[in-house]
């Protein structure tokens, strides 16, 4: 617009000054009526055109698959690419027309290049559906350099995007490149090429399988459907879960959003489901393994606030800050409390739903004690009943063994006595009830009203 105005006001200008030339031995009355007739014409006309935003104001974009980066990893566990084309593997919560990715170097110290970048369908293994291959560039190139610190959006592909679909995302590494910003328990087969650019292959030369996702964080889709994150800990990331079958808890909350009927909610409903939990993760400090991510408190910006499309946010973590607690200087009640009540200022502060999670059993677990039981008990008690979170899901009541509740159901134990197994972590995604999405809405809507200021007495 600020490039059309000079355009517009040079063409008022000289159209002005011709009607002044061929006027000038016109009745002078006469004269400025003409003039002030002609200038108001050409206003007309110029005004009269349509202004048309420019595209990206009407664009919707909803995350439909997001993971939580962390690192970077230490030097014994540190992944090393040399001139190879990463095929990783992503499962769709919502659908859509329209698809983007998101990279990061967000914990890299180096710049980040990223010589081709693809994404298509999954037929199978590490093979892309025929016909739904698409190259993707970053504003209008193919290859990009990243920053340290930062990420990047790709530029929107055309791209029928099903819903519970597995999507492959290639990305060529040129050079040397080592892979300090990832996520270190994909649960999912990622694939490694040969050496070469390998991103346009339907069958990629696999020399190598990976379980990370380094440097792809989001997916996202064109979509006017809200987005769900679930932050927290291993438990929402999935651990001790069958590897490629999607069982985290989150994946089942997608299939009952995507296959029931909800009388609130309707069927197929546009949620998109975004799993932003990281093994170890804690909510008030940082774990010394950098695997385990920055503390939930410090990670919420770029994980939750980055999301495209969040509207509801589910808090499931609190266990890890408990567990590793030292006799010394143990976590409290009322630390955790304190924490779960910034995460929700700073969420309602930018029009986001909060829904709390109550923590899971863990007797017997190696971090377990007696008087650590007390301070989950604590906590969950004060999720239950106060009102500060928006709505509650009661993921201890889901999973604990009723004749001795401070357990997980030995059905539902992985083992540990403090992850579920897949048929726990399905009956946590079947906890949660989809109404509470709505509820968590309208509390939040009332929230304004029921804090503001009251009216000046007259």
């Amino acid at each position: 617009m600020k490039r059309i105005l000079p355009v517009l006001l040079d063409a008022a200008q000289r159209f002005s000054a011709g009607i002044a030339s061929s006027t000038r031995r016109m009745n002078p009355l006469r004269r400025r009526l003409l003039l002030g007739s002609a200038m108001l014409a050409a206003a007309m006309s110029f005004t009269s055109q349509p202004v048309h935003a420019q595209p990206w104001t009407t664009e919707q974009w909803t995350t439909t698959w997001g993971t939580a980066p962390a690192g970077p990893p230490p030097e014994t566990a540190l992944q090393t690419f040399t001139d190879q084309t990463l095929r990783l593997i992503v499962h769709t919560s919502i659908g859509g027309n329209r698809v983007r990715i998101r990279v990061s170097n967000e914990l890299g110290t180096t710049p980040l290049t990223i010589g081709a970048a693809r994404i298509g369908l999954r037929a199978g293994g590490s093979d892309v559906a025929a016909g739904t291959d698409r190259p993707l560039t970053f504003g209008g190139r193919t290859a990009i350099t990243i920053p340290p610190g930062a990420p990047v959006l790709s530029d929107p592909v055309e791209l029928n995007v099903p819903p519970l679909s597995d999507l492959a995302v290639s990305l060529y590494l040129p050079g040397t490149v080592q892979a300090t910003t990832l996520h270190s328990l994909a649960l999912q087969t990622n694939y490694v090429s040969l050496p070469g650019n390998f991103t346009a292959a339907a069958t990629l030369p696999v020399q190598r399988t990976i379980t990370i996702w380094p440097f792809l964080t989001a997916v996202e889709v064109d979509s006017a459907g809200p987005a769900i994150v679930t932050l927290g800990n291993s438990i929402t990331d999935g651990t001790r879960s069958t590897p490629d079958t999607n069982n985290r808890w989150p994946d089942w909350l997608a299939r009952r959003l995507q296959t029931e009927r909800d009388p609130v909610l309707g069927i197929n409903a546009r949620f998109g489901v975004v799993n932003r939990g990281i093994s170890g993760n804690r909510l008030l400090g940082n774990s010394p393994n950098p695997l385990a991510g920055r503390s939930a408190l410090e990670r919420f910006d770029r994980d939750v606030l980055s999301t495209a499309g969040v509207r509801y946010l589910v808090v499931l973590i609190g266990i890890n800050d408990i567990g590793n607690s030292s006799p010394a200087n143990p976590v409290t009640a009322e630390d955790l409390i304190a924490g779960y009540r910034q995460l929700i200022a700073r969420a309602h502060a930018k029009g986001i739903s909060v829904i709390g999670g109550t923590l899971t059993p863990f007797e017997g677990a190696a971090y377990y004690s007696p008087e650590k039981e007390v301070v989950r008990q604590a906590v969950n008690n004060w999720i239950r009943n106060n009102d500060e979170f928006d709505a509650v899901i009661d993921f201890d009541r889901a999973t604990r063994d009723p004749s001795r509740p401070t357990r997980l159901l030995p059905a539902y134990d992985s083992g540990d006595h403090l992850h579920p197994n897949d048929l726990g972590y399905q009956a946590m995604g079947n906890a949660v009830p989809l109404a509470v999405f709505r509820s968590a809405a309208r509390a939040l809507q009332a929230e304004p009203a029921a804090t503001a200021a009251p009216a000046p007495a007259k």
